[in-house]
């Protein structure tokens, strides 16, 4: 029998996303970008095995806002606040299991612009996005940082999370997806990640800060 995609090679591999047989070569070509890989995909998962770390050399690219340096003395610090965000993410993907990398890195992405420009300048200014998707992600981050910072006030009598606290948590996100996704264009490896780092999703009420002591951090 013959490959189901490029219907000139044999067939030796049976393909989760089309419920058919395909040739290696079309599943390493076409995977995560015209074949929505399910996450259990034997093959898919042997991909990721092997992928290589991406080599930034000395300096970081402009979409890993380089400017912004981060410490381990600043993730200790603010695990809770940084695993509230990631739990928020997870939250979205279940809500809507056709999300990808690619959607969460941009609203990622517009969301740390939106606070260096407020750290940098003190204008309060939020990035345009052609993308309604993100837009929405972008409301969910916020809404769970204020959710955090309401929390503060509530334990500590006032608010200690900084701006700038922020923008480097969402860089440190920014940069842990681009770690975790092979940036196909379905690519979900950096959401199945998170699935990986909380395997028991909190309730849908649960706040930023009492999420705080299940990060592991990289």
């Amino acid at each position: 029998m013959i490959c189901a995609i490029c219907h000139v090679r044999k067939e030796k591999r049976s393909c989760p996303a089309l419920h058919d047989r395909i040739c290696p070569q079309c599943c390493g070509e076409q995977r995560e970008v015209t074949l929505d890989c399910p996450s259990e995909c034997p093959y898919l998962q042997q991909a990721r095995q092997h992928e290589k770390p991406r080599d930034y050399g000395e300096k970081l690219p402009e979409e890993l806002f380089p400017a912004v340096e981060i410490t381990q003395e600043f993730l200790r610090r603010n695990q809770s606040l940084i695993a509230g965000l990631l739990q928020t993410l997870l939250r979205i993907s279940h809500a809507d299991r056709n999300r990808r990398d690619r959607e969460i890195i941009g609203a990622l992405t517009t969301m740390a612009g939106s606070y260096q420009t407020l750290v940098s300048s003190g204008l309060v200014y939020q990035e345009a996005s052609a993308n309604p998707a993100q837009l929405a992600i972008v409301d969910l981050l916020r809404a769970s940082v204020e959710e955090f910072r309401k929390l503060e006030q509530q334990h500590l009598g006032y608010t200690a999370l900084r701006d700038s606290d922020v923008l480097k948590a969402l860089v440190f996100m920014i940069r842990l997806a681009h770690l975790s996704t092979s940036g196909r264009p379905l690519a979900r490896g950096f959401i199945d990640s998170l699935h990986e780092r909380f395997p028991g999703t909190g309730p849908p009420g649960e706040t930023a800060a009492e999420t705080g002591s299940r990060i592991i951090l990289p």
